[in-house]
Formats: C-alpha cells, structure tokens, sequence
C-alpha cells in the first residue's frame, strides 16, 4: 500500500519563505563583510620602526630629525587624495602636539620618503602641500621629530594616513584642525601606525 503525504500550500508557503529569509540574511552578512574588509584593507607601515615600537632616534629632535620613511597599501576604490596626520597626545599641552601636517598626496603615491624637505610645497611626492605642525612660527611647516620633556614617560606618535574621495580643494599651510574640516564627509578610510619615544630624566 502506499502512502501519500500530502503538503498543505500554507507549509509550502512556510519552506519558500524561510529558504528566502536565510538566502538573503547569507547575502546580507557577505555584503557587510566585503564592505568590512574594503574599510579595513589601508595599511601603514615604516621600515625604520616597527607598530608599538620606539622610533630610531635619527628621527627624533636628538637626531637628525628627519621625517621616517612609510608605505602603504589597500587605498580602497575610489580614493581620489591621501593625507597624514601625525600627533603625540601624550605631550603636557591641553590638545595634542602635532608633528606633522602633509595633505593632497596623490593617490597612486605608495608611501612617503625619508627625510621630506621642510617646504609647503615639497619635490616628492610630486603635488603633496604641507601644514603645520604645533612648533612656533617661522619653523613649523613640515615634519618635526618626537623631543618629549625629560622623565615625562613614554609618549606616543601616531601617524593617521587618511583616504579621501575627493581632491581637497586647499592651499599649503593649513594646520592639523582645518585639515581635518576640510577632510570631513570625505574619508573613505584611515589607518595607523604608533611609534614611541621617551627621553630620560636628567
């Protein structure tokens, strides 16, 4: 004898509409992860010091205090600019102190050199224009080396690489907080890379 079951068109409705909701929660969760990792791919490195690691004292204000060499990657589809931003929080002064201010990098630039001319408007990268940094007037434009008070600890530096999608509409000279106005509404993604430095007590 056989046996016929027999399906009501209510549990088929039921099967049809749970398949969807776990095929799209699927495609739902793929989308958000592949936007995830496109926000997530810009990477900054330096080879003269490593993440969380002391920065060499060449490019200190105790040394030569030339600005250190970086590479990046990953700038995400779309990127039109890079900027950068490096600052020390950690310095006994109400906001952070700023080492240095550079914006309007093209954006097929993979890194900065070492050692970028004191200029607004350096030779490389071809393009990039400079701002300032937190030191007085007439030598505050371009990169200034970490020089923490003595015995004040460990500071840290941090070098913020901004991807932008849209060439800012600027001149040389701006500091870090107009940069960052400038630079609002168009930061497709940031990455950092923190180096530190301490002076002893004398």
């Amino acid at each position: 004898m056989t046996i016929t079951k027999i399906v009501s068109p209510r549990v088929k409705l039921f099967s049809v509409g749970f398949l969807f909701l776990v095929a799209m929660l699927v495609g739902m969760a793929s989308y958000c992860l592949a936007e995830g990792e496109k926000k997530m791919t810009l990477a900054i490195t330096s080879s003269a010091f490593v993440q969380g690691h002391p920065i060499p004292k060449k490019y200190t204000g105790e040394g030569a205090d030339v600005s250190p060499p970086l590479a990046w990657s990953g700038a995400p589809e779309g990127t039109k600019e890079l900027a950068l931003i490096c600052d020390d929080p950690d310095a006994p002064t109400t906001e952070p102190w700023v080492h240095w201010v550079i914006y309007k990098i093209p954006a097929a630039t993979k890194g900065l050199p070492e050692g970028v001319a004191r200029k607004t408007k350096p030779k490389e990268p071809v393009g990039a224009l400079q701002g300032k940094n937190s030191w007085p007037a007439g030598d505050n434009i371009g990169y200034r080396g970490p020089m923490p008070p003595p015995g004040h600890g460990v500071h840290h530096y941090y070098f913020k690489l901004y991807a932008l999608d849209a060439p800012l509409d600027v001149e040389a000279g701006l500091d870090k907080k107009a940069s960052l106005e400038k630079m609002r509404d168009h930061v497709l993604a940031e990455s950092v890379l923190m180096g530190t430095y301490e002076r002893p007590a004398k």
